[in-house]
């Protein structure tokens, strides 16, 4: 069964300053599911044919004006039945002043009622992007996740690999630690994936043998971020003697998380390699593929081992 994932109204109104007009209970009990919205022109014309009462729904100018133009009755009739569908939340936007027959309804079925002072459009995109992160799919990765000249790069590995010594190591080179241990990874479109810590255990690191850290008191609030995009995936391995390990970086490697493909590289771990190096050069090399340019395809072609028409084809040309 697919996990339904929910945030409350409570965090959405502290989130956008909104002002509570009227709230039946609790906002911190009320839980919102949906990460679509809806402006309600239409229903307020009468059509509820494919009225999603699970949306949070907002009104505008467009909306405001088209409901200042009727009669007291026609407005209480409307508002009544709008508000009997008992959407989880109405927005007012535009600081606009609550009509009294839409409070009365909002009172009478039990419906929070908002404003903001946001333009309509603002609002929406604000919101909207706000849900689709906190109603995401997620899993969570044992691993690290940090941001090396800009790439969100998720170490994976056994544990006592040494991932999270790598990234205390990378951040004392001045990059940036978002999860150790448990990464929290959500995906947020059909093509991104991003990643957080869980609250509880934000900032710290476990270091064998020294215990466990505190980065941003140690290290300062430069050294840590609270969420950022997954660009590509590392896995630490000891190194094995019996496997053969891409030498070249012809072929691009590709894992799957939460139905988004990322980028892949395995790194061999042993004595006197310098992961941290490693990494920071996976991550500048990273960037350069997916701007346009592969250092060793330019070095095959150089070779005459591949053509500008069969890159990625590594046999001699006849």
């Amino acid at each position: 069964m697919k996990a339904k994932f929910s945030v409350t109204l409570e965090k959405i109104k502290n989130d956008f300053n909104l002002e509570e007009i009227h709230s039946p209970f609790s906002t911190a009990d009320m839980k919102i599911y949906s990460n679509d919205v809806n402006r309600p022109g239409l229903n307020f014309a009468g059509d509820y044919d494919y009225f999603d009462n699970n949306r949070i729904q907002i009104i505008g100018n467009a909306e405001y004006g088209y409901i200042e133009k009727m009669s007291v009755e026609e407005r209480e009739k409307v508002f009544d039945l709008f508000m009997s569908h008992k959407p989880p939340l109405v927005v007012v936007a535009r600081a606009n002043e609550i009509i009294p027959e839409m409070l009365k309804a909002a009172q009478k079925h039990g419906v929070f009622l908002m404003r903001t002072a946001l333009s309509t459009s603002r609002f929406i995109a604000g919101l909207i992007s706000f849900l689709h992160v906190e109603l995401a799919p997620r899993i969570t990765q044992h691993g690290v996740l940090v941001e090396v000249y800009g790439e969100g790069v998720l170490i994976l590995g056994e544990s006592g690999v040494g991932k999270s010594e790598t990234a205390i190591e990378l951040v004392k080179r001045g990059h940036r630690l978002i999860a150790d241990d448990a990464v929290e990874i959500r995906r947020v479109s059909d093509k991104t994936l991003v990643g957080t810590a869980p609250e509880n255990i934000r900032h710290f690191v476990e270091l064998r043998g020294i215990g466990i850290i505190n980065v941003r008191r140690l290290y300062g609030m430069g050294a840590v971020k609270v969420t950022e995009k997954i660009d590509m995936v590392i896995n630490l391995e000891q190194w094995n003697n019996q496997k053969i390990y891409d030498r070249i970086g012809i072929e691009n490697e590709k894992i799957d998380i939460l139905g988004v493909t990322v980028g892949s590289l395995t790194i061999p771990v042993k004595p006197g390699r310098n992961l941290a190096i490693i990494i920071e050069v996976a991550a500048m090399s990273n960037r350069q593929k997916k701007m346009g340019y592969n250092a060793a395809e330019e070095l095959l072609k150089q070779l005459g081992m591949v053509d500008d028409k069969s890159v990625g084809d590594i046999a001699p040309r006849a």
